[in-house]
C-alpha cells in the first residue's frame, strides 16, 4: 500500500523582512514525501487501512525533518501538515495524512497522550494528557497537477491562539504529483514570524495549556 517515489526537503532561515536583524532567524522549513496513490482513478469506500498504514512514515519523517533543520526538539516552536493529491485521487486521500502526520509531530515534541486509531473502524484518543505539543496541528489539503503548491499553515504546538506564531510555508514537490501521486507535507519552525507586532496571547503568556490558550 505505501510505495514511495521521492522525498523532497526544504529548509530555510529568515533574518529580516525590512526591519532590524533579528538576533536569532527563523528557521522554517518542510519535508514532503511523494507515494502512489493506492486509490488513484477509482472511489474506494474503505480508505482507513492506509490511515494506519502511514503511522510509521509519519515518524519517520518528522525526525527527518527535525535532523534537516538541525535544531533541537526544544527549539521547534510552531507546526503545521498538508497534502497535494494527484489529478486521479479525492481530496480525502489527502484527510489521510491527519493523524499519521500530525502525531508523528507531536510525539516528537513531547506529546503523551495515545495516537488514535482506525483499524477497528472507529477512533480512539486520550487528549489532554500533560506533555509538549498540545494543540492540534492545523493543515490544508488540494487536488492539483504537477508542480502545484500549497500554502501549509503553521500554528505554535502548544495554544493556537499565539498570534506571532500564525504563518505558512510555501511548499511544492517540482514535477509532483502525478495523477496518480500522493504529497504528503510536514513543516516546522523554531519561533513566532521574524517582526511579530500585532499583539494578542504571547508565546511566554500561555496559562490554560489546553492546546488553545
Amino acid at each position: 500500500m505505501i510505495e514511495v517515489r521521492r522525498v523532497f526537503t526544504h529548509v530555510e532561515d529568515i533574518h529580516h523582512e525590512f526591519g532590524p536583524v533579528a538576533d536569532q532567524p527563523l528557521r522554517r522549513g518542510y519535508v514532503a514525501i511523494v507515494l502512489t496513490n493506492p486509490f488513484a482513478g477509482r472511489h474506494e469506500p474503505d480508505i482507513l487501512p492506509m490511515m494506519d498504514a502511514l503511522n510509521p512514515l509519519g515518524t519517520s519523517m518528522a525526525e527527518r525533518l527535525r535532523a534537516a533543520m538541525d535544531v533541537p526538539v526544544a527549539r521547534i516552536e510552531g507546526y503545521g501538515k498538508g497534502a497535494i493529491i494527484g489529478e486521479a485521487g479525492e481530496q480525502e486521500h489527502g484527510a489521510l495524512w491527519h493523524v499519521p502526520g500530525g502525531y508523528a509531530m507531536r510525539e516528537l515534541l513531547g506529546w503523551k497522550g495515545d495516537r488514535p486509531s482506525y483499524a477497528a473502524g472507529r477512533a480512539t484518543d486520550t487528549s489532554g494528557q500533560p506533555g509538549n505539543a498540545l494543540a492540534l496541528v492545523p493543515s490544508t489539503k488540494k487536488v492539483a497537477g504537477p508542480g502545484a503548491t500549497l500554502d501549509v499553515p503553521m500554528t505554535h504546538i502548544n495554544a493556537c491562539y499565539v498570534r506571532s506564531h500564525f504563518d505558512a510555508i510555501e511548499a511544492r514537490v517540482p514535477g509532483s504529483p502525478l495523477p496518480d501521486e500522493a504529497v504528503y507535507i510536514l513543516a516546522m519552525s523554531t519561533g513566532a514570524r521574524v517582526h511579530a507586532r500585532v499583539g494578542g496571547l504571547a508565546a511566554a503568556d500561555i496559562a490554560k495549556w489546553d492546546g488553545q490558550r
